[in-house]
């Protein structure tokens, strides 16, 4: 195997690592809560959101740091944090403890998130790198589709402990192989690591997530996150004051004036913002409205994903040839036609009228993913690849979180939260004399709102995919430097 594609092998393993993690505990929280005699909700919810809140706050930092100290020393420390913290996960005694361990794993995560796509460019010409994201896409699709699967399975025929220990050989063959087929990096420290502008960073990205996770649960209005809110934003306003002032700022803020590169992550945040919402309308769905099992649910949700993955590989070798601006908007143009279709699903849609619409919809996704990723990347100088790279990763994390946060809110409001539940209490015989009609018709009034506006934000993010131009003639001159000589990529330091 030539020493490029043995280094994309290895970021492929980080990504499924990572992704698996944050899709995999969801299915395990019931058995989790029961063994710390804890209700669902509340507290038990805090071990998925420790991970996420830690990840989205400190992508940026890491990110940066990666460009100052290289890519192999952020890596590895990812992979050994992620392992230690998956042994302390397993082995958590309470479940505060299990919330502080998933917070420590969340750290490794971040570590491996942040440099993983600035490893793959660093790695691969600009003639091949489309491809070689687009690969990688695939192993996301496949960590997120996979995760409830395997999840249930390891928690029902072992125990839900298992699901953090699965980890632990992953992580070690991980860093046994970092060290041999990572180059030493040529990486030299050009001043020092912005501690403020980090601080601030990280504390607004921590509370904008917590609030986007915690709005439904504790109203949009309430006291509690309206101070979140303001706290994120008066942090992140300040860390921006704080990066026009220094030497080497955490987000260069001239990155987000060139032009292509704008274009990709403001087109990025937006597909993820339309798009995951899919994800999290549709268990809603096909639990609480058409009643189908949960094993069921997960398995009419993997056309999408598996779909993506086909898909991704392919658009990402078309973009380098053709460039990415017609691929990424008509991508995101055919996933914007994909969620309006799945708006107009009812009470008697066939599992054929649901499975086309996602695989169309798979489709666009794919065809936007690795051609955008390819086009911001490529976009990016040479010495700000995993500032660059962290930036897509929070921006990725942001979208998703404001995806549930306005979807949830869209369908709540209209009442299809309340509606859900009440059709499956009737389902199970706890209701006598309701009106399952009006019930399901104000489960789709929500349902529909939340996906058409998923399909508006689509929308947006198709003009904001087409104003970035051609960059094949944009490109600047360090990214044509980024041919380098992949032969020195796989000696051992």
């Amino acid at each position: 195997m030539k020493g490029r594609w043995a280094v994309l092998v290895l970021v492929a393993l980080g990504t499924f690592m990572t992704t698996l993690d944050a899709s995999i505990v969801n299915i395990s929280l019931p058995s989790i809560g029961r063994t710390f005699h804890t209700p669902i909700g509340g507290a038990v919810e805090w071990v998925i959101i420790a991970y996420l809140v830690v990840i989205a706050a400190t992508l940026l930092t890491f990110g940066r740091l990666s460009d100052l100290v290289g890519r192999k020393p952020v890596w590895m420390a990812g992979l050994a944090v992620f392992t230690l913290g998956s042994i302390w996960c397993g082995a958590a005694g309470s479940l505060p403890q299990l919330v502080v361990a998933r917070a420590f794993q969340g750290l490794g995560g971040a570590l491996i998130f942040a440099p993983s796509y600035a490893i793959i460019t660093d790695s691969f010409a600009a003639a091949d790198r489309g491809r070689a994201l687009g690969l990688n896409a695939v192993v996301f699709a496949i960590g997120t589709s996979l995760g409830p699967t395997l999840g249930g399975l390891i928690t029902e025929h072992l125990t839900w402990r298992w699901i953090f220990y699965l980890n632990v050989p992953l992580g070690a063959l991980g860093l046994l192989a970092s060290h041999r087929v990572l180059a030493a990096s040529d990486a030299r420290p050009r001043g020092p690591l912005d501690l403020r502008g980090a601080a601030c960073v990280a504390v607004g990205l921590a509370l904008l997530t917590l609030s986007l996770s915690f709005g439904q649960e504790w109203g949009w209005t309430s006291p509690r996150l309206l101070i979140c809110l303001a706290v994120a934003l008066v942090a992140l306003a300040v860390s921006a004051l704080i990066e026009r002032r220094v030497r080497e700022p955490i987000i260069d803020l001239a990155l987000l004036r060139e032009r292509v590169f704008a274009s990709a992550l403001g087109s990025l945040t937006l597909a993820m913002l339309a798009l995951f919402g899919i994800s999290f309308m549709l268990p809603f769905y096909f639990e609480e409205l058409r009643g189908f099992s949960v094993e069921k649910s997960g398995l009419l949700l993997t056309p999408l994903p598996l779909t993506i993955a086909v898909v991704a590989p392919l658009s990402g070798a078309l973009a380098d040839r053709i460039g990415s601006r017609w691929l990424a908007s008509g991508g995101l143009a055919l996933a914007c036609l994909g969620l309006l279709l799945l708006a107009q699903l009812d009470a008697r849609s066939t599992i054929g009228d649901i499975v086309w619409r996602l695989i169309l919809t798979g489709i666009g996704q794919g065809l936007f993913q690795s051609p955008n990723t390819r086009a911001l990347m490529n976009a990016t100088p040479g010495g700000a690849q995993g500032e660059a790279s962290g930036l897509l990763s929070t921006g990725r994390v942001v979208g998703q979180s404001l995806s549930v946060a306005v979807a949830g809110a869209m369908f709540g409001g209209l009442g299809g939260t309340a509606a859900g539940r009440a059709l499956a209490v009737a389902r199970a015989g706890g209701l006598a004399g309701v009106d399952i009609g009006a019930l399901q018709q104000t489960f789709l009034t929500g349902f529909r709102a939340a996906l058409m506006v998923s399909a508006a934000v689509a929308a947006i993010g198709v003009f904001a995919a087409l104003v970035r131009g051609d960059e094949r003639r944009r490109l600047p001159a360090s990214a044509n430097a980024a041919l380098v000589d992949v032969s020195t990529v796989s000696r051992p330091s």
